[in-house]
């Protein structure tokens, strides 16, 4: 994580996102002293991100769901990051319904945004797999759970969609309500391009303000394309924060 930190300075990002999972420990001796090489070489976290995954129909299991969140909290706080990703998940196998999902989901997450914004620290739910690869299903969450730290972790590449117009159709939606984003450069698994330009403008139309995050899966070495891909949304950013 420290040359994740260093390479982020290198690069001239803005901020950095913390993947906890790659932590080598939640000791407060190890986390303070992420917090002060970043805060040394001037580069802030945007934000971290966990596995915690809420669709769980046990009640027992959404209960240890919600203490794990809680422990991502206390070291999100600890990095002095202000945001934290998590997930909703799949079904569990068996006769459930989307609809159960969503209250699952908001009975997890709507207590955990009350532990968080008590520390400045706003939830992000990812659309990822499972039940938040809709849009529709996604803001039905953040509507229920009513809080402002609240939020989407707007992965402009994940939406499962019937075409390219109905991604875009879905990122709309979800703008209004993102806290921090994940920016590819094609579609899910398909490696279908995105029109990164035309994702600008969407975002720039639904007042989003936050960090622009590049997240990188393809198949080129991540020491070149990477630098590529922050290249390209360095530009966009100063074009639309222009206009």
């Amino acid at each position: 994580m420290e040359d994740f930190i260093l390479k982020g300075v290198e690069l001239g990002v803005a901020a950095v996102d913390m993947t906890v999972y790659w932590l080598k420990s939640t000791e407060r001796a190890y986390l303070a002293g992420l917090r002060h090489l970043a805060f040394k070489n001037g580069m802030p976290f945007s934000g971290a991100a966990c596995r915690a995954s809420t669709v769980a129909s046990d009640p027992g299991a959404r209960a240890a769901v919600l203490d794990d969140i809680k422990k991502w909290i206390a070291v999100t706080d600890m990095l002095g990051a202000p945001h934290l990703r998590i997930f909703a998940g799949a079904l569990p196998k068996g006769d459930f319904t989307v609809a159960q999902g969503i209250d699952w989901t908001v009975e997890v997450m709507k207590p955990a945004c009350d532990v968080a914004g008590k520390l400045g620290i706003t939830l992000g739910i990812e659309d990822h797999d499972g039940i938040t690869q809709g849009a529709d299903t996604t803001l039905e969450i953040i509507r229920r759970v009513d809080s402002p730290f609240a939020g989407v972790n707007l992965d402009i590449s994940n939406f499962v969609a019937a075409s390219d117009e109905d991604q875009y159709r879905q990122i709309e939606a979800c703008v209004p309500y993102a806290s921090h984003t994940h920016i590819r450069d094609h579609f899910g698994d398909s490696h279908r391009p995105i029109d990164l330009d035309r994702v600008w403008k969407i975002f720039a139309r639904g007042g989003y303000r936050g960090y622009m995050s590049a997240e990188y899966e393809g198949q080129e070495g991540a020491l070149t394309a990477v630098p590529r891909l922050v290249d390209r949304i360095k530009a966009l950013c100063t074009k639309y924060s222009a206009e």
